[in-house]
């Protein structure tokens, strides 16, 4: 039985000008071409393809959350017989959350950040769900309870009372999908649901979902850049470039007989090789030494007691002139927190932090780019502001930096006029990786940069870092749980395992020679994706 039919949908974005007042222009670009899209009762359909293609567009279509800009057409885009395109708002806030759920690509930004984790896990219940938990907390607690340690997070009465910005991005992640989950939805749309988890959470997720589908009859939209994670949990698979479909086929059929050129392609980048230089040694001059870390949070509970977590504990490193240090890790680890203390965003509890002499605070480039670019503001602005704080740069020569970030990205300087919004997820982390390069900076803090692209552009991003890096005599600190990316552009590499340094090293030898039981798993995970 099909669960959702789409025939022949087309999505065109609408803009105008003005001037004093008066229209000048109104322009309509058109983004997806014609596409159908079946998918059956209980099935779990891939939708791949690299950014810019269609992939989010085409699923946020299905909900009804474009923005208004957006025209969206179709003969037919029905879920279980009921016309979408025609439904009345009233009639969607029913379907939403309930019938049909959507775990978005950026959790921090789909979080409220002013409300605890209960209180946005519960609203669906609140909204959706039959009188009994409306009445009693309790029964309203205990089925929140379950659906967060459903989705893997261990100790979920720890989390009630906490905030999204007290939670790595892996746990926010989680919490989106709990809440994806919570009222066993018939049709689930899961958009990079895995980006920037480990392994480990990886290999949670996905049998999650896969739980669900078999146990309750979920079907599920999974969108995905990662064609490992595709090849293991999807029934069938369509491939899109640029808004159209380009081949449509079974999990066998699509990675192991591929038809199209494009298809092909797409298998061969996700392989990725080596960037030719990469793992050389570099100066042995100290640009940031880091001398027993330690980062505590401290928190409160109902009753006045206080509790310390402790993130980091006693790490110590150097990180060299010119050189690429490899930060690896599961989720929770201490990743992003000991890169935001880097940054000078995160007190140090104890421990010191040296920079060498001249060198100015690091730049970094978040995990969630939407969440760390203004979203009231266009992109030129977004690039631009930050010459202008500095100062020393005429407006011709800001404009001329702006246009030439944006190139050195692979974006055409038209992207200065855009809002966030009208970027895909991998465009919008080029942009944030433009905004931390343009001031051409002597280091870098990468905190999961290629973590939601598509693995052609993973390939271009990382070879744009590395050049920029040879050209400008940059060096990163590259925070990432993917062990492929890490071989690929890394000199030396850091384990971190529960808050502390387990192993480090150059690549070559903890990658191929490891010493520690925990970096072993690490890559064993790896290798049997």
């Amino acid at each position: 039985m099909t669960l959702l039919q789409i025939r022949n949908l087309r999505i065109a974005f609408c803009s105008s000008r003005q001037a004093d007042g008066l229209f000048l222009k109104s322009t309509e670009q058109e983004v997806v071409h014609g596409i159908d899209l079946s998918i059956g009762q209980g099935e779990i359909v891939g939708l791949v393809g690299e950014s810019g293609s269609g992939k989010s567009v085409t699923s946020l279509s299905v909900m009804k959350l474009l923005h208004e800009e957006a025209v969206i057409t179709a003969d037919e885009m029905t879920f279980a017989g009921i016309p979408l395109l025609s439904q009345t708002e009233e009639e969607w806030q029913k379907l939403r959350g309930n019938r049909i759920s959507m775990v978005f690509q950026e959790p921090m930004t789909s979080l409220n950040p002013v409300l605890t984790i209960e209180k946005q896990v519960e609203e669906g219940l609140l909204l959706h769900e039959e009188e009994k938990y409306k009445s009693n907390k309790e029964l309203r607690r205990a089925r929140v309870l379950e659906v967060l340690a459903e989705a893997g997070l261990k100790e979920p009465e720890e989390l009630l009372k906490k905030y999204p910005h007290q939670l790595s991005g892996g746990m926010r992640q989680r919490v989106m999908i709990a809440i994806a989950m919570l009222c066993s939805p018939e049709l689930l749309i899961a958009d990079e649901p895995t980006t920037a988890l480990d392994a480990a959470t990886q290999e949670i997720i996905l049998k999650l979902l896969s739980y669900y589908s078999e146990t309750y009859g979920t079907s599920i939209l999974f969108i995905s850049h990662d064609l490992s994670l595709v090849a293991r949990l999807c029934d069938r698979v369509v491939v899109m470039k640029h808004g159209r479909v380009v081949e449509t086929g079974t999990r066998e059929e699509i990675f192991e007989h591929p038809q199209e050129e494009y298809t092909k392609q797409l298998i061969s980048a996700a392989k990725g090789e080596q960037l030719a230089e990469a793992g050389e040694s570099r100066s042995g001059v100290p640009l940031l030494e880091l001398k027993h870390a330690v980062i505590q949070y401290r928190e409160k509970n109902f009753f006045g007691k206080e509790t310390v977590t402790e993130a980091v504990d006693d790490v110590s490193f150097t990180l060299h002139r010119g050189e690429i240090l490899g930060l690896v890790g599961e989720s929770g680890s201490g990743k992003s927190s000991l890169s935001k203390a880097v940054t000078g965003l995160l007190a140090l509890t104890s421990g010191e932090l040296v920079l060498a002499e001249g060198i100015r605070r690091p730049q970094m480039v978040f995990q969630d780019p939407y969440g760390s670019l203004n979203p009231a503001k266009k992109i030129g602005w977004i690039l631009e502001e930050p010459l202008k704080i500095h100062g020393g740069f005429s407006k011709i020569e800001r404009k001329r930096l702006v246009r030439e970030a944006l190139k050195e990205v692979e974006l055409d300087e038209a992207y200065a006029g855009r809002y966030v919004r009208e970027l895909s997820g991998g465009q919008r982390q080029r942009v944030a990786i433009a905004a931390a390069l343009i001031q051409k900076p002597e280091l870098v803090i990468l905190d999961e940069p290629v973590s939601a692209l598509d693995v052609t552009v993973q390939g271009q991003i990382l070879e744009l870092l590395y050049r920029l890096k040879e050209e400008h005599g940059m060096s990163y600190l590259f925070v990432s749980h993917d062990m492929s990316v890490i071989r690929r552009i890394c000199d030396r590499v850091l384990v971190l395992y529960q808050g502390k340094l387990v192993e480090e090293g150059r690549t070559e030898d903890v990658l191929e020679h490891p010493q520690h039981p925990y970096t072993r798993e690490l890559l064993r995970r790896k290798e049997a994706e």
